[in-house]
């Protein structure tokens, strides 16, 4: 939760934006300057897109056109996904498009140590469950605050209630890829095939729109809202994957990182942008990169009535499904808990009761003392950050209550038509007969949490009683003895 500073110094630049509070310096973007980033794009992304669309066209069933003839769909078993990542790593010497897209993001940059990069890593399975609700409540949810990237996000689809759940694991998924592992986020590994699989992605849905504006000029306001997916929509997904979650959510949550985690998690998330090709030099080091995710909440963030329906979708999709069977309560506490009531305001959320507020307190309490616990014995640490990379795989992707073990690979399923649009939820709480779950575990660490500051309290004001008694004692008895020199 965001606790004022009554100490803090404010100056001029002081500016305090739901919620949080700081200082303007030469890193931050002003409307001015970010104004270009809302018109420029990722040009040799939607180049390559062009051309692949060109070598081998939407409507076809295979991923490799050469053994058209060779391909029969066994009865029963679905066409192969078209999976443009595949293409342009078995095509890309076909075009010189292609093999700059290519040669972009497999020539690593200097900046880059895999050391450091691992560490980062590491840095999201340490805090894992904080981290997790961050994304969800924070990222994913309070951005939705940004109100002309959500009008590109309702056009698509994809955030209406029923489809919007899959929409996160998707997301979530992504992540992990780019987590689990070092290889996996070389070229070659799963993280690197993802991130180029969204870049293609975020390619088709801007032609998308914008061919469809050309038919329809009403259909979307590029003067009013920017190029769909533009480079400033692109550093602020990955502001809020890194800077968000290290300067506003964990903290929120109790837990601060140590400056090498910082910067290690910071650097994870520059690759991440230039694979996806987003600018990344606003992401060089953590002072801009904190700036940036500043510059953002303070320009970007206003919240719109599509931002409304979304922000309420997402809890609606969440809401009493498994396995943690969460209450919408629940999830508007910790929503408000990470966000803030200003913000949560104006996106439309509901506003949950004092015993789900110590529900999300207790959650705080366990992850505070899981995660500290854990990061003061190395050989735990570890044992936690291998632990939590199976089991939030198993989760969210192979189980039922996930992906059911099928990986996405991203294809333009969500396309934006002239009808489509993405509608508000139903009012009525999805209710199960399933008890217990995610809300017991933190109402149980909330009453601990209670009783042990209890105790402590209790034995800090004895000990206090205590020493001051003896301190009396000793005072009189030395002014007593004093008096009887005298």
């Amino acid at each position: 939760m965001a606790w004022p500073n009554p100490f803090r110094k404010r100056t001029a630049n002081t500016r305090t934006c739901w919620g949080y509070t700081f200082d303007l310096g030469p890193d931050h973007l002003t409307p001015e300057s970010a104004y270009p980033l809302k018109y420029s794009y990722d040009v040799l992304g939607e180049e390559a897109l062009d051309i692949l669309n060109e070598l081998f066209p939407v409507d076809s069933t295979t991923l490799h056109p050469k053994q058209d003839a060779e391909v029969t769909v066994p009865e029963g078993k679905t066409k192969p996904k078209r999976d443009l990542y595949l293409l342009l790593r078995d095509h890309h010497d076909k075009h010189s498009k292609l093999q700059e897209l290519w040669d972009q993001v497999t020539n690593i940059p200097e900046w880059v140590d895999w050391e450091q990069i691992e560490r980062g890593q590491d840095v999201f399975y340490r805090y894992g469950g904080a981290t997790l609700t961050g994304l969800a409540y924070q990222s994913l949810l309070g951005g939705m605050g940004a109100n002309r990237v959500v009008e590109v996000l309702a056009r698509t689809g994809g955030f209406g209630v029923k489809v919007a759940r899959h929409r996160l694991f998707e997301t979530t998924q992504h992540i992990l890829q780019c987590t689990r592992s070092l290889e996996s986020i070389k070229p070659g590994g799963d993280g690197f095939a993802s991130s180029l699989r969204v870049r293609l992605l975020h390619a088709s849905v801007r032609q998308r729109i914008l061919k469809l504006t050309k038919t329809r000029p009403s259909y979307y306001s590029v003067e009013k809202y920017g190029v769909p997916i533009n480079d400033l929509d692109s550093m602020a997904t990955i502001g809020t994957f890194s800077g968000t979650i290290i300067w506003l959510s964990l903290p929120r949550q109790g837990i601060f990182l140590r400056q090498q985690e910082v910067e290690d998690y910071i650097a994870l998330w520059r690759l991440i942008a230039h694979y996806l090709g987003t600018p990344t030099e606003y992401f060089a080091e953590p002072a801009k990169a904190r700036a940036m995710m500043e510059s953002l909440l303070m320009n970007e963030i206003n919240p719109s009535q599509t931002s409304q329906v979304l922000a309420n979708n997402v809890i609606r999709c969440l809401e009493n499904q498994p396995p943690a069977y969460a209450s919408r309560s629940f999830l508007e506490a910790n929503a408000r808990w990470l966000n803030g009531n200003e913000l949560c305001d104006a996106l439309g959320l509901g506003k949950p009761n004092f015993y789900h507020t110590c529900l999300v307190a207790g959650q705080c309490i366990f992850f505070m003392a899981l995660c500290y616990f854990n990061r003061s014995i190395p050989s735990l640490d570890r044992r936690k950050v291998a632990n939590l990379k199976k089991i939030f795989w198993q989760v969210i992707v192979e189980s039922k209550f996930g992906l059911q073990g099928e990986q996405t690979v991203f294809d333009f399923k969500h396309i934006p038509q002239f009808d489509t649009t993405t509608y508000k939820g139903e009012e009525s709480e999805i209710r199960h007969k399933e008890v217990g779950g995610i809300e017991q575990r933190n109402l149980k660490a909330f009453l601990l949490g209670t009783a042990f500051m209890g105790v402590m309290s209790y034995v800090g004001i004895k000990t206090s009683i205590f020493v001051a008694s003896t301190v009396w004692k000793v005072g009189t008895s030395s002014y007593n003895m004093a008096r009887s020199f005298l």
